[in-house]
């Protein structure tokens, strides 16, 4: 019997990467390698408590969600769900390979918001 690493890794080498899929002229992509997301990672490093309780979602996940919504006009909910549907906005967040589930709860949308604060919303 396989253990859940060899699985994954055969998951992982039968599944194509993003970046080789999709159309590298599309607007999503374009300004997914536009954006200076390190920025945002540096200035939201310090709002997050180390080695303390349930891991947090990926800074560019939550950054790369609140761009997408306020870009296309979303619900929290909204823009989470399409994100599972949307190979772009996957690229966008900073996905390799496909995902099929939720990326996060869209209430997750409106913590993160609450710990980077009006300051780190006005950044993004």
């Amino acid at each position: 019997m396989r253990n859940k690493e060899d699985k994954d890794n055969q998951l992982q080498f039968m599944t194509s990467s993003l970046e080789l899929m999709l159309n590298k002229k599309e607007g999503l992509y374009c300004l997914a390698e536009a954006i200076p997301w390190e920025m945002f990672e540096e200035a939201f490093e310090d709002k997050y408590a180390h080695n303390f309780g349930r891991p947090a979602k990926r800074i560019r996940l939550m950054v790369g969600l609140l761009i997408l919504k306020q870009l296309e006009n979303l619900s929290d909910k909204s823009v989470v769900s399409n994100w599972v549907q949307n190979p772009y906005y996957q690229y966008f967040c900073g996905e390799e390979v496909f995902q099929w589930e939720l990326p996060c709860d869209p209430s997750d949308l409106s913590h993160f918001r609450r710990r980077i604060g009006e300051e780190g919303v006005e950044k993004i």
